[in-house]
């Protein structure tokens, strides 16, 4: 429902099956979508949706994207409710994208169109859906060849590379 209602998407083309409902039960989630949003204000403040729609859970995950933004502390956004979160903070305060760094793509609908108004690319597209911090799990081993790589690789100078155009008149 936040992610419909902050960017005005249709909740049949976002709702998904999550872990295990059948279309039936894809089709009532996006019916109870469609409802909540109607006895709601077209109201896109990030504060009033997440007070309308959201939870603690996304409240306090909101407000620590935004908590470690503030002290420039990257943060890795896990699947579809962290990048729900995460929209609602960088909605709020746009700043905060930089800061955020994406762990996977999940198989859920919703999920491309947060990751799309965030000009977000995730680090992996594993087509998986199963919570729990399983995206970031298999991201940090990624994240930390990159940093080992950064900063143990040597530098042109310390190679003995030119950066030099060689002559190749042979």
């Amino acid at each position: 429902a936040i992610a419909c209602a902050l960017m005005g998407k249709n909740p049949m083309k976002l709702a998904g099956p999550g872990t295990g409902l059948d279309l039936a039960g894809v089709r009532h989630k996006a019916e109870v979508i469609i409802s909540a949003l109607q006895r709601h204000d077209d109201d896109q403040d990030p504060m009033a949706v997440l007070r309308a729609f959201g939870g603690f859970e996304i409240a306090a995950l909101a407000g620590a994207i935004a908590g470690c933004a503030a002290r420039s502390i990257p943060v890795l956004i896990d699947g579809y409710i962290v990048s729900v979160a995460a929209l609602i903070a960088v909605s709020q305060q746009p700043g905060i994208r930089p800061w955020l760094l994406f762990a996977h793509r999940s198989a859920e609908p919703g999920h491309q169109a947060i990751l799309t108004a965030l000009k977000a690319e995730p680090l992996l597209d594993l087509g998986m859906r199963l919570g729990e911090g399983s995206g970031a799990a298999a991201a940090i081993p990624l994240l930390r060849l990159a940093c080992e790589l950064h900063n143990g690789m040597a530098s042109f100078a310390d190679a003995g590379v030119s950066d030099k155009e060689t002559s190749h008149d042979g």
